[in-house]
């Protein structure tokens, strides 16, 4: 087992050994802690450790004793003096430590990173949210088909580097949502059109899609964006349960989510700026650009 510290410049480890409350007691007294700080600076015999400190030799055999008897200390060499053996003592570990609870599972040890917009879906670790994608089978009066579902997996992963483990499965199609599902944190990629659980949020959030043009309006800055790589980020409370946030990364087509998509993973810091207008309200307008002229988005640009 590790001691693990976290540090400005990183996470600094030491081996440790678990001791119950019974091992813990050995250690009570000054003399024993000031023996086991000899012993951190190095292996040493009682006769040593004695003239060291000025105490008797008998008071450190006791103590060196009952370390042995706990798994604290350990003979580590033996030496021939003065025609008797000494036998060396060194600490087991170069720290100890006593579990009151169970530990929580994690599948890395990473620096903790934070975002005050992310801050809703993530809960001691783990994803506290349902990831929504639009159904690639045909559905809705549309009989629309998604085709920007995949950039659920970018998101994932994005999501993945805030996280410790992934304690159950969190991606659902928008056609597998029940009722009760609405009242939790969601994440949503597509817009209304392939996914059926943003039309239903969508007359409840800031910027959003008008229903006859498929155009995004935005009721903060009253703007129309039409462009076919326009998308739209927006954090929101969750109206069917104020305690709850929507997340919604959606654009007027797949282009447009992808734009979105890639204004969450590349420009996070940007997006918690708020709107341009009202930076309280989370809530971004972004336009894809093809950078490269290989027919995909893959740069942007803050449009609000």
């Amino acid at each position: 087992m590790y001691l693990v510290e976290k540090k400005d410049k990183g996470l600094f480890t030491l081996p440790a050994k678990e001791l119950s409350c019974e091992n813990l007691k050995v250690m009570g007294s000054p003399l024993a802690t000031r023996i086991l700080e000899t012993l951190s600076k190095g292996s040493s015999y009682p006769k040593e450790i004695a003239e060291r400190l000025g105490v008797h030799e008998q008071k450190v055999y006791y103590h060196i004793k009952n370390f042995l008897k706990n798994g604290i200390v350990e003979v580590s060499g033996e030496e021939s003096r003065q025609g008797a053996t000494a036998k060396y003592y060194s600490l087991t570990r170069p720290s100890f430590f006593v579990r009151f609870k169970d530990p929580v599972r994690t599948g890395k040890l990473s620096e903790e990173r934070k975002s005050e917009f992310l801050d809703p879906f993530i809960k001691n670790g783990s994803l506290n949210a349902n990831i929504i994608i639009g159904s690639p089978h045909a559905h809705g009066p549309e009989r629309s088909r998604s085709r920007d579902g995949f950039y659920g997996i970018d998101v994932a992963l994005f999501l993945g580097t805030f996280l410790n483990y992934a304690s159950k499965t969190n991606v659902r199609l928008d056609t597998e949502l029940r009722s009760e599902d609405l009242r939790k944190n969601l994440i949503l990629l597509g817009g209304p059109v392939v996914n059926k659980i943003t039309e239903r949020f969508n007359a409840k959030m800031p910027i959003r899609f008008d229903f006859k043009t498929k155009d995004i309006y935005s009721s903060i800055t009253k703007k129309t964006y039409s462009a076919d790589e326009t998308g739209l980020i927006v954090r929101f409370p969750n109206p069917y349960k104020k305690d709850k946030h929507v997340l919604v990364l959606a654009g007027k087509r797949y282009s447009g989510t992808r734009a979105a998509t890639i204004a969450l993973v590349e420009h996070l810091e940007t997006i918690e700026k708020g709107n341009a207008l009202k930076p309280k309200i989370f809530a971004k307008v972004v336009e894809g650009i093809d950078a490269d002229s290989d027919g995909t988005v893959d740069s942007l640009e803050f449009l609000e």
